[in-house]
């Protein structure tokens, strides 16, 4: 796939955002939309993507930096960096 296809199927996506990211991000939206179509409850699907999130960060570095990457999505929430984004995401 050349990178104008992939941005052709994520206008949404900025240049900065990695191919692979995107990637995955694309995938885990869809997942995501589909349990809510389900109405799985939202507090379920969060909480089973940050646990298999958990999972994956343990087999692949060290608990000094899961804590760091941890830390730094805590200062998002606390600066209300996470909601202005879904605000933006909503159109708001």
């Amino acid at each position: 796939m050349t990178d104008t296809a992939a941005h052709a199927q994520a206008p949404e996506q900025h240049p900065e955002v990695p191919e692979d990211l995107a990637r995955c991000a694309m995938v885990i939206e869809s997942a995501v939309e589909h349990l809510i179509k389900e109405k799985q409850p939202p507090l379920a699907i969060a909480s089973a993507l940050l646990g298999g999130s958990l999972g994956l960060l343990a087999r692949s570095m060290d608990k000094e930096t899961i804590l760091s990457i941890l830390d730094s999505a805590a200062n998002s929430v606390r600066s209300g960096e996470v909601h202005a984004s879904t605000g933006a995401e909503n159109g708001e």
